[in-house]
């Protein structure tokens, strides 16, 4: 039997899409309904219709699931942040593992006596407000008053939302402070549909174990005028931040030094302040949040935090993991993979800043992180001075075009010989010049870091066809309430 448009069915929810999204059967036609889950029993209308499937949209819930649970956000459904926030999070975690062994299977072809054992995933004591980062698109609703939130789901539509709770407390009061600034100066709200208006984006970084705070506003134009620069500042160092309860108490837990400890709390690191006040420019009509140039209105052009006892500067244009409880178990388990006993050669693809390289570092004899961004190449050399680690060398470059170099004109190739590789790349995963570089290279180990299980399953695919071995996998939530789960893998070298 077929379906159409604006028919309405009942149905029981027997599986999950890869985005979250409920499947189940009506007289053997599939419907995918959003925010419905394994178990319920439920009413939705077709919004569209296919020959032999469809989507729809949850009507109502005749019979809840057992992992069901009220979402703590109340704009959780209209939101496109948060696609698995009413579901618990004990639940959340076994459909992330289910994801990653089914990719595995599915593309990887890791079946039968090949199939691979998904350890379980590593998960937060506390899944909310774990975003050190966070970027709000600013407009006008139907009424002509300021928005800022974050977007619909598939769309760009503005859900007016300052209280995310995936992000820091702090940035609510941050918020509230710059939409006070635009409304009493006539600071007007970009318009993507027409290309004007000023303020397009509030960019919020803050750092987890310091508590600095980095406020960017990103602008459709040069500058602001001096006085609305001005006020802009006042505003926002106004906010007293002493009375809000943060994870200020737990900030200095993951620091293993007592002398770093105690130095930190002598600076007031600890405690949310902001410290950085920015514009990053951005004029070019287009979906990219981010513009090149950057000016500073008040304070550093950065913001320090640390993973482990590692610090890093952190820019605008920074690439810096976004869960700083999670990346330091990530990494920690990295490390384990990598097996490191002070005497080995480490090379890091998509090395970024460095945060792999220098973690690494402190274990291995000698670290080579290739980047092909020239400015994180530059924050990464930088970042190890700070930190005087002297083991590491960073190079701009393709990897896929770096190694051969080396390994064709060095004459001192072989002490460069990498045991250990790690990699981790962007979400399309490693192409397959890299991927035969990594064969060509012939590590004892290859560490996987990856944020898409499908194109790791694909890459881990090629390299088991070319003489590796998959030892571990072990995901990491680094994104409680959204469907997206990081992985770190081990593979050997067989032959």
């Amino acid at each position: 039997m077929s379906y159409k448009k604006n028919d309405t069915v009942k149905l029981t929810i027997t599986d999950l899409g890869t985005s979250g999204e409920g499947i189940g059967r009506v007289d053997g036609y599939t419907l995918f309904v959003k925010d419905a889950l394994i178990g319920d029993e439920i009413e939705a209308m077709i919004i569209k219709a296919k020959k032999n499937y469809g989507y729809g949209r949850l009507m109502k819930i005749l019979k809840a699931s057992p992992a069901r649970i009220e979402a703590k956000c109340p704009v959780a459904r209209q939101c496109g942040g948060c696609q698995i926030q009413q579901m618990n999070y004990e639940a959340q975690l076994d459909f992330k593992r289910s994801l990653v062994g089914g990719n595995l299977e599915r593309i990887g072809g890791f079946t039968g006596d090949s199939k691979l054992e998904v350890l379980p995933v590593i998960g937060m004591e506390s899944e909310f407000n774990y975003r050190n980062k966070a970027q709000y698109p600013v407009g006008l609703n139907k009424e002509g008053k300021i928005v800022m939130g974050f977007y619909a789901g598939r769309t760009h539509s503005i859900i007016d939302n300052q209280d995310c709770l995936i992000g820091a407390k702090e940035n609510v009061y941050i918020l509230q402070k710059v939409k006070e600034w635009m409304e009493e100066n006539a600071i007007s709200a970009y318009d993507e549909t027409k290309h004007k208006g000023l303020v397009r984006h509030v960019l919020i970084r803050t750092g987890f174990t310091t508590g600095q705070i980095m406020v960017c506003l990103v602008i459709n134009g040069n500058g602001l005028k001096a006085e609305q620069a001005d006020k802009l500042n006042e505003k926002l160092l106004s906010i007293d931040f002493s009375k809000l309860k943060t994870s200020a108490a737990s900030r200095f837990n993951d620091l293993e030094s007592e002398e770093l400890k105690k130095d930190l709390k002598a600076k007031g690191d600890g405690v949310a302040r902001i410290t950085s006040i920015m514009l990053n420019l951005n004029k070019k009509d287009t979906n990219v949040i981010l513009g090149e140039e950057c000016k500073t209105l008040y304070g550093s052009s950065y913001i320090e935090d640390f993973i482990a006892d590692i610090k890093f500067q952190i820019s605008p244009l920074s690439f810096f993991q976004v869960n700083p409880i999670q990346t330091k178990k990530l990494y920690s388990k990295a490390l384990e993979f990598a097996g490191l006993t002070g005497g080995e050669v480490v090379w890091d693809m998509y090395c970024g800043i460095g945060t792999i390289s220098l973690f690494l570092a402190k274990k291995a004899k000698e670290v080579y992180g290739v980047e092909i961004v020239p400015q994180a190449i530059e924050d990464a050399k930088n970042n190890a001075k700070i930190n005087a680690i002297t083991n590491s060398n960073f190079m701009v470059g393709k990897a896929e075009e770096v190694v051969p170099e080396i390994y064709g004109k060095d004459g001192d190739a072989s002490a460069k010989h990498p045991d250990v590789v790690v990699v981790d790349p962007p979400r399309k995963g490693c192409d397959e010049a890299l991927l035969n570089t990594l064969v060509l290279m012939a590590p004892k180990r290859i560490v996987y870091v990856s944020c898409d299980s499908a194109t790791l399953s694909r890459d881990l695919k090629f390299l088991c066809e070319k003489g590796f071995k998959v030892e571990k996998v072990q995901p990491v939530d680094m994104f409680p309430h959204t469907v997206h789960v990081e992985n770190v893998v081990l593979l050997t070298r067989v032959n």
